[in-house]
């Protein structure tokens, strides 16, 4: 068997000159691929214990959600890597996930790039699952789809949030 020595980007690789090109092309191919970004499964449903958040609201918050306009909801979020973020819902969709141009961007492994929706008719708003890997829950259960009532909490990968809509709107629906 004869080995040469090549270089090779700068390095100095060992070379099977018995190799067929097929073999080394494929090496090569394999070497020159970027890695793929894929979505990290976590647990099983089963892991995903439902323990609502009581009224531990902070002054600020309560604020924020009694200042919403009519047709307008908000996001919280109360755990996960952006915990206390609040993201106003004042379109007729408004896109969360992974991907850079998604609304709202949760930047985890646990999170599809294009994980949900949230759909507003009206003063109603639904969450719509968009297929993703690890599911979008309401109150605990597993959802494809589930209109959103004020005070449910939303898990989407990692994140638990939790949503409000404007008081005017409660007011009229009650």
């Amino acid at each position: 068997m004869h080995r040469r020595s090549v270089r090779v980007n700068q390095e100095e690789d060992i070379v099977d000159e018995n190799r067929r090109p097929d073999d080394i092309r494929r090496e090569a191919e394999s070497l020159q691929r970027p890695s793929t970004d894929t979505t990290q499964t976590f647990g099983h449903d089963s892991d995903l214990s439902f323990i609502p958040f009581g009224s531990d609201l902070s002054e600020v918050e309560i604020e924020a959600i009694n200042a919403l306009p009519s047709r307008s909801a908000m996001l919280l979020v109360r755990s996960g890597p952006t915990a206390g973020a609040r993201y106003l819902l004042d379109t007729d969709v408004t896109t969360v996930g992974r991907h850079p141009e998604a609304d709202i961007f949760f930047d985890d492994v646990t999170v599809s790039r294009r994980h949900a929706e949230i759909a507003r008719t009206g003063s109603v708003f639904e969450l719509v699952d968009q297929r993703s890997l690890n599911g979008t829950y309401v109150n605990g259960e597993r959802v494809d789809r589930a209109v959103l009532t004020n005070g449910a909490e939303l898990r989407i990968g990692k994140f638990r949030l939790n949503f409000f809509v404007s008081p005017a709107d409660r007011e009229l629906a009650g």
